[in-house]
């Protein structure tokens, strides 16, 4: 997509509230693709990314930010947690698994945007089908009725929306499915699939067909989907999924600070050290084996974060420091951010939970005094207990709207207003809680 910066910036506003560093940051790292891709090849495979490192706390839209940019630019994107990694030889995930999980969402991707290429044809195909099932069904009572006359009927019926609920025989052709690869062995080639296939391929190999009672509408939605994969190349999406994942792919590593080491220790420092050294040929450049075949890890943009309270980026060894040259510092929010978090995002919580209660036809309105005093016992309460950051909003609104949203059961419309005095009433523990421990030395 060629956005930009000054673009992309304007579109995470849309979202992320403050923190101007580190939008810049990545939408200069993402309009650096796009120029990228516009050299000659020759040039073009001696640029790489410029990864980055966010520190911020928690809740301040480290996160948000790398998820954004991945739907902004519609990338293969995914978060893991470096925690969640061990130094190789011991138990737990390796490093290498989360370019993996990234070639499965490119792939996933290609292949949803292939099938929705083919819906339309793949529909017009089962609306056939289903429409034979309808007749056979029919048949058993309207034995008298031409059969000319039976299926127009029907596909009249079926196309109006009438027959959802009628219930039908599908006969399915049962596929010969592939092994299932023994723990550890899934980086290697997908022998099970490619198994699979070959059986399901031989002309004389005999066809299994399996009858199932549905309905029309379980029917239909299974069936797209069968004979959407069946008029798509899985072979051109693994190919095109593999190429997006190492040309476009976004991997967010969180909390890289809780394996940072300040070195000369032993046990735990010693492994968070080894799992750093396991991250770094990755974010250098390598060749991982996946199940769809090798991908190389040059061009994919890394993303690390992590709040730093206790280390600090230069406690993470000086090689994988090095692979992170962009570092930006996101700042904790306060009682403005909050207000402008409550009221300008096009996701905003407060209409989220309007949208919410709707459902149950309540009709709940947010006034401007009221979403101050929301704002002020945020930042409050950020700063007299643990700082979450956004996700404070979360916890007071959960508080405030308690009530509300347990005795809301759509039976009735229901008009509510939230003004100042009603957060006093219903947040008044807190406030009284907050007041209270600025006495306290």
């Amino acid at each position: 997509m060629n956005l930009t910066p000054k673009q992309i910036v304007k579109l995470l506003d849309e979202y992320i509230i403050g923190q101007p560093e580190a939008k810049r940051a990545v939408a200069n790292a993402l309009r650096n693709r796009y120029r990228r891709g516009q050299l000659p090849q020759h040039v073009r495979d001696e640029i790489t990314p410029k990864n980055i490192i966010m520190k911020g706390p928690t809740g301040v839209g480290k996160t948000e930010i790398a998820r954004r940019i991945a739907k902004i630019v519609k990338a293969p994107f995914v978060k893991v947690e470096a925690t969640k990694y061990t130094e190789v030889g011991y138990v737990g995930r390796d490093v290498e698994s989360m370019v993996r999980d990234l070639v499965e969402v490119s792939i996933r991707m290609v292949k949803d945007e292939k099938q929705a290429e083919v819906q339309k044809k793949a529909e017009e195909v089962v609306t056939k089908r289903i429409v034979d099932y309808i007749v056979n069904t029919k048949k058993r009572v309207a034995t008298e009725t031409p059969i000319e006359i039976l299926r127009q009927q029907s596909e009249e019926e079926y196309r109006a929306g009438k027959l959802e609920g009628m219930l039908i025989e599908v006969d399915y052709e049962q596929q010969v499915k592939g092994m299932a690869m023994p723990m550890g062995m899934e980086f290697g080639m997908d022998i099970g699939n490619i198994f699979g296939d070959i059986m399901n391929s031989l002309p004389n190999m005999p066809k299994k067909t399996k009858t199932r009672h549905m309905t029309v509408e379980m029917a239909r939605n299974e069936l797209i989907q069968v004979e959407m994969d069946n008029l798509i190349d899985n072979e051109a999406v693994r190919a095109e999924g593999i190429q997006r994942a190492e040309q476009h792919g976004i991997i967010f590593i969180d909390e890289i600070d809780k394996i940072a080491s300040k070195g000369g220790g032993s046990g735990p420092e010693v492994s968070r050290e080894g799992v750093q050294r396991d991250i770094l040929p990755i974010v250098e450049g390598c060749t991982v084996q996946t199940k769809h075949g090798a991908i190389k890890t040059d061009y994919i943009l890394f993303i690390a974060a992590g709040a730093f309270h206790i280390s600090r980026v230069q406690d993470l060894i000086p090689e994988l420091q090095g692979r992170f040259p962009i570092r930006v510092e996101l700042n904790n929010l306060c009682k403005d951010d909050f207000y402008k978090i409550l009221t300008q995002p096009a996701n905003a919580i407060t209409k989220q939970y309007t949208e919410l209660l709707s459902v149950d036809k309540v009709n709940m309105t947010f006034e401007r005094e009221a979403m101050k005093m929301i704002a002020e016992i945020a930042a409050n309460e950020n700063e007299t207990n643990e700082n979450i950051g956004a996700r404070r909003l979360h916890n007071i609104m959960e508080i405030l709207l308690e009530d509300i949203s347990f005795n809301a059961d759509g039976s009735k419309q229901v008009d509510i207003k939230i003004d100042k005095e009603f957060v006093k009433k219903n947040m008044e523990s807190i406030i009284k809680r907050t007041d209270l421990r600025k006495y306290v030395l």
